[in-house]
């Protein structure tokens, strides 16, 4: 089986280089992906015939013909688009995926994955893995987060583990907070451990893409 992955930055595609492998197995054994990071979430077109600007590279401009054109492209069986939620309702926002994904002339097999509010939330997930990344990290912030919840998580997470959290990288401003969390993904990311994480979008990502390899077998 092949996969094509979307995620919306280059912090989540690290993430997803160090996950896919222990979720899929050893890369083409059988199972072979590719992984596409972009540079920012944008918005779903209200004319979803129109094509965005390729050059910006803004995920959700460019998704309504970057799927269309997976459906009509051999060799690729399935389709997955990983985003953060941010603030947006996260049932009304799958929905408008859903209805992006039907209305493809020729739809492939698409699995849509929202991380609530942002990745880092899966890194909370895993705090065994956080706390052995970043051994310094202040216990009582980590204590005080709500998994999955909406609470400015990627500056929660800066707050217990960044010198000066996150309003030192506020105030360096782009590109320290792009910086950042792409260590954060090369750190952390390949100390998680899946059936560990307790991050209940976490837990989506994870069993979604299990049962979709294991419906190819």
């Amino acid at each position: 089986m092949h996969i094509e992955i979307l995620v919306e930055d280059a912090s989540g595609e690290k993430l997803l280089e160090a996950l896919l492998p222990k979720l899929f197995g050893a890369y083409s054994n059988p199972h072979t992906w590719r992984i596409h990071g972009y540079k920012g979430i944008g918005r779903i077109p209200k004319n979803l015939n129109a094509g965005g600007d390729p050059a910006k590279r803004i995920l959700l401009n460019q998704l309504p013909k970057l799927l269309s054109g997976y459906g009509k492209t051999p060799g690729i069986d399935a389709v997955v688009v990983v985003l953060d939620s941010d603030r947006k309702n996260c049932v009304d926002f799958l929905a408008e995926l859903k209805a992006l994904a039907a209305s493809c002339n020729r739809k492939p097999n698409t699995l849509f994955r929202i991380a609530i509010e942002e990745m880092e939330a899966w890194y909370f997930g895993d705090q065994q893995a956080l706390t052995a990344a970043y051994p310094k990290a202040k216990v009582d912030v980590l204590q005080r987060y709500i998994q999955d919840s909406v609470c400015g998580t990627w500056e929660m997470l800066a707050d217990a583990i960044y010198p000066g959290g996150s309003a030192a990288i506020k105030k360096a401003g782009w590109p320290l907070p792009g910086q950042v969390k792409h260590e954060w993904a090369e750190k952390i990311g390949p100390l998680l451990e899946p059936d560990r994480n307790i991050s209940p979008s976490f837990g989506k990502l994870r069993d979604g893409l299990r049962r979709l390899v294991a419906e190819a077998i």
